[in-house]
């Protein structure tokens, strides 16, 4: 009896593998439109996202264009300031009388080993009297282990270089351009004026001074 059970079961099982399987039934039509209600919606919130994201990095770089606005404006105060703090201490009331002098010197780099310097001249003893006379400079280096100084006419590239002229009554920027050979160390700049009338006044700035944020090499190449 057990024998004809398990034939029996056995059977059963044989021909339930050999019977066809049922196909699955086809999604209903709700179950559709929601699948591409929900792809629809998802490609919504996909090009959202993308729309913030892009909408952010615009308005980081307009703040950071804005930033970068709002310090050069600053710097441009401040030296502004510092410009009106310089003529009120020259032309003020009670600004110490000096003769003429060389304020400030700034050297900053060109092409070819060409130098273009800015010299601030001042004076203010004789009130209302003009300065006038002419401008040459001095550089002191090293070069191949020695000790060089090179006069304006060195610099200039011409022999019996004449000066750069100046006239003013209280102060002047005076500029030009000089040259200096390679592989010069430059140490030590002096600015020589040579007035039409009394002595004449020399300066001198260490070449760090002179060249300071002007992201000068310290030896010429």
């Amino acid at each position: 009896m057990a024998l004809v059970a398990v034939l029996g079961f056995g059977a059963w099982g044989l021909w339930r593998s050999l019977s066809p399987v049922a196909p699955e039934a086809p999604p209903s039509a709700d179950a559709v439109r929601d699948a591409r209600s929900q792809q629809a919606e998802l490609e919504q919130l996909r090009q959202r996202v993308t729309t913030l994201t892009r909408s952010d990095q615009i308005s980081r770089e307009a703040n950071r264009d804005l930033q970068g606005t709002l310090s050069e404006r600053d710097e441009e105060i401040a030296g502004l300031r510092a410009d009106v703090a310089f003529y009120e201490r020259l032309v003020g009331s009670t600004a110490q009388r000096r003769g003429l002098a060389v304020h400030a010197l700034r050297v900053q780099p060109q092409t070819g080993g060409a130098w273009h310097f800015t010299s601030t001249l001042t004076q203010n003893l004789n009130r209302g009297a003009v300065s006038a006379g002419r401008l040459t400079v001095a550089v002191e280096g090293t070069r191949a282990g020695k000790l060089q100084k090179l006069n304006w006419s060195d610099l200039r590239q011409q022999a019996d270089a004449p000066g750069v002229a100046y006239s003013f009554k209280y102060f002047q920027q005076v500029d030009g351009d000089l040259f200096l050979p390679a592989g010069l160390t430059p140490v030590r700049v002096t600015v020589r004026l040579t007035p039409q009338s009394g002595a004449a006044v020399e300066q001198s700035f260490t070449w760090d001074e002179a060249t300071r944020d002007s992201g000068a090499a310290a030896a010429v190449e």
